[in-house]
């Protein structure tokens, strides 16, 4: 319950080279339950969840404020950035609740995330309710091009303060 994980990523003495750390949290366990998740800032997925069986109630995340560039923050070629909370492929139940990814890149150039969260296509219908993305503020720039998977809108400076929401998935 409760876990708050955070990279430094803003701030004096802090940057992409000197505060390193891929993810947040790594579950691996089967039927693990998680209330009120806070992992942010990470340089990779911020969570990876690999055990079957999991439940996420109430999901806050920030992704990193400070890739220097988009070549810096890719998950495969092709493939901007890091999914917030992604699911392994091999996962063939998990419940997510209340998910939230927030993007605010302050590089001055513009880096994207492909997607907030990433699961199997396999998942049984309903598994996944009430996600969303914002983009914090017009002081940033880039965004989030997916809520899940390749669907729900963008979060970008063309949208800033403004939830794009899923309501249900798949």
């Amino acid at each position: 319950d409760d876990i708050w994980a955070w990279r430094a990523d803003h701030g004096n003495g802090v940057g992409w080279t000197s505060n390193v750390a891929d993810t947040g949290l790594v579950v691996n366990g089967d039927n693990v339950t998680a209330y009120g998740l806070f992992v942010e800032h990470y340089q990779k997925y911020e969570v990876l969840w690999n055990g079957n069986g999991g439940k996420v109630i109430f999901f806050q995340n920030e992704m990193p404020y400070d890739p220097p560039s988009q070549a810096a923050w890719m998950e495969a070629p092709g493939v901007d950035g890091y999914a917030a909370l992604k699911v392994g492929n091999h996962v063939t139940h998990f419940n997510g609740y209340g998910m939230g990814s927030y993007s605010f890149f302050n590089q001055g150039v513009n880096i994207y995330a492909a997607n907030a969260f990433e699961v199997p296509t396999k998942l049984p219908a309903g598994s996944l309710n009430d996600l969303l993305t914002i983009f914090l503020s017009t002081g940033g720039s880039g965004g989030i091009l997916n809520v899940i998977n390749n669907t729900g809108g963008s979060s970008t400076i063309a949208n800033p303060d403004v939830p794009v929401t899923v309501v249900s998935y798949p």
